[in-house]
């Protein structure tokens, strides 16, 4: 039975266990103002007892979090995806401190989320709550926790702070588009590598792994199946997988992007974006520096216009022209249509209103006889 002593004006309750070893454990906890309270606790650790999952190790969250990631998370992600578990690591640190991982309360957590909510957008505080419920719900089948003090968290954000996506328009688009032909050689391969990212919306990394195997030029199809390694890559194994499962995709190509990249063949028998001159895949900082040349002899001036955002002017353009969002959603290579909505929600804004006139167009046929012209005044109900 669990121990309730008075101290004072409170009670304390002390459990005493021993682990497989035979070696002694207590675990206590003080300041019930009633007796009944104190024993309702108490019989809430013998429970834990009996049940196997009372621990003498209560380490703080900042500790278990750093454990947690270190053991289940670090050789199974991607690089961006280790940074931001790299700067979770860095927000329990500045928000929780020492705090215990099981003297952290929901009310506490909520606190956290409501200030932190306040200089971050809807998708940091989304990202960030997701990894550390993550990392809860583990402490919780470890045994650490007994209750998920993220349960039921109420999310708070600063709609001012939202990243607004840069693109490119469409006549800044062909600007660029004829820029980069007027000057195509296949010696410079990051060139085709832009051109590519306009017409597909592929990432870089998945752009660099092309091999001729994955371009269909009888179907008009790239197949993207992997992506290249540009941190631990090597000669022999340059590859890794898609960033998702989901990333895995087929996708349709124009003619005029196959006839652009039909005039790289000669370049390498395997790899479609290989620069012969040095025998080197094009990386970031080569691709972005090609970029920002091209986009300074259009006189488009983007201050932060990188790469990816030529990803972003892709969809852009096909938001532009009515393409439906789950088609833009499967050709991205998005898990769901959510995350594409979310994603470029500032852009499917910026639509919105076309899309209104367009739907009432279309409302405005409804009911209307085809010997009724549609101009035709109408009538008041109170005549």
């Amino acid at each position: 039975m669990a121990q309730i002593v008075k101290r004072g004006k409170s009670y304390m309750v002390r459990v005493t266990w021993r682990d497989a070893s035979g070696k002694q454990y207590k675990k206590s906890k003080s300041g019930f103002k009633t007796k009944a309270a104190a024993r309702a606790f108490g019989a809430k650790l013998e429970m834990q007892k009996y049940n196997g999952v009372l621990t003498s190790s209560n380490p703080t969250f900042l500790k278990y979090y750093q454990d947690w990631y270190n053991t289940y998370k670090k050789n199974n992600v991607s690089t961006a995806t280790a940074k931001f578990y790299q700067y979770c690591i860095n927000v329990i640190n500045r928000y929780f401190g020492s705090s215990k991982l099981e003297n952290i309360s929901r009310r506490q957590y909520q606190l956290f989320i409501n200030e932190f909510g306040k200089s971050y957008s809807k998708m940091s505080v989304s990202k960030v709550n997701s990894y550390l419920k993550t990392c809860v719900k583990s402490a919780l089948a470890d045994g650490l926790i007994h209750k998920d003090f993220t349960a039921n968290t109420q999310l708070v954000w600063n709609d001012d702070n939202a990243k607004k996506v840069q693109y490119l328009s469409i006549s800044e688009l062909n600007k660029l588009i004829k820029a980069l032909k007027d000057n195509l050689s296949p010696y410079f391969t990051n060139r085709y590598m832009i051109l590519t990212a306009i017409y597909t919306g592929m990432r870089l990394s998945e752009i660099a792994g092309l091999t001729w195997d994955d371009i269909n030029f009888n179907f008009k199809t790239i197949t993207i199946n992997k992506s290249w390694d540009y941190l631990s890559g090597t000669k022999d194994d340059p590859f890794k997988p898609t960033k998702t499962k989901s990333s895995n995709r087929v996708i349709h190509a124009n003619d005029e992007l196959l006839f652009l990249l039909s005039q790289l063949k000669g370049n390498d028998e395997k790899l479609v974006f290989m620069n012969p001159t040095y025998n080197k895949m094009p990386g970031s900082s080569s691709v972005n520096r090609t970029l920002r040349t091209f986009l300074k002899k259009c006189n488009i001036d983007k201050a932060n216009f990188h790469f990816h955002s030529l990803r972003h002017s892709h969809v852009a353009y096909l938001l532009a022209n009515g393409v439906p969002l789950y088609s833009i959603s499967k050709r991205l290579g998005h898990s769901n249509i959510t995350t594409t909505a979310n994603r470029y929600a500032y852009l499917i804004d910026e639509y919105k209103t076309e899309g209104d006139k367009q739907i009432d167009k279309a409302l405005s046929k409804l009911g209307v006889p085809k010997s009724v012209p549609t101009s035709q005044p109408v009538m008041s109900y109170n005549n």
